[in-house]
């Protein structure tokens, strides 16, 4: 068993925001790996996002994000279930991090329910054409295009985007974090991107 020393203690906490305690928690189930005791803590912020995803979300703020230049604006609405949260530090860090994303990656919808229909069923098209195109037996065509669908969500839905800021997390992985270190339910309602000559 490994040693869990103050140091790494601290550094973890750095690198996640989580509470001390769950950081130590997180470094001796993973035997003192920084890495496995990262992801620990992001099971263990899915597994809190997953418990509260029923509470009613009634508060919350509106953030906006204008690019130098003023050509590119972003307006995004994040609720939570207390004023108290949405007035912290934390959630209106989260909120600016998540209209920069929105600015920054352009988005078509939060998640695959927000993507219009005849925008799947072109894309869908589309890639059943290229799809034909390679030779590919008429059997497997649907099921490779599929497979692309599914990377056009994740770079197309903002839920399942890289994060701009830390690229070995997703959207998701940001929003489960800050739920599991807050401890109530949060959700990006909707948002518009305004960009000049669009």
């Amino acid at each position: 068993m490994a040693t869990i020393s103050a140091t790494m203690v601290k550094e973890l906490r750095e690198k996640t925001g989580v509470g001390m305690m769950d950081c130590k928690e997180a470094l001796t189930q993973s035997d003192g790996d920084m890495q496995k005791a990262v992801e620990y803590l992001r099971k263990k912020g899915l597994a809190t996002a997953a418990k509260r995803a029923g509470r009613t979300l009634s508060e919350g703020i509106i953030q906006t994000y204008v690019h130098t230049g003023a050509k590119l604006g972003v307006m995004v609405e994040i609720n939570c279930e207390t004023d108290f949260v949405a007035k912290s530090d934390d959630f209106s860090q989260f909120s600016k991090n998540i209209a920069m994303q929105i600015a920054a990656s352009n988005p078509v919808s939060i998640n695959e329910d927000g993507v219009p229909k005849e925008l799947v069923e072109k894309e869908m098209e589309i890639y059943r054409e290229q799809v034909r195109a390679m030779g590919k037996p008429e059997n497997m065509i649907d099921k490779i295009a599929q497979g692309k669908l599914t990377k056009f969500y994740k770079e197309n839905c903002l839920m399942h985007q890289v994060y701009v800021k830390d690229p070995n997390i997703t959207i998701q992985d940001l929003l489960n974090e800050l739920i599991a270190r807050i401890g109530e339910n949060i959700t990006i309602k909707r948002f518009i991107r305004f960009q000049v000559g669009e």
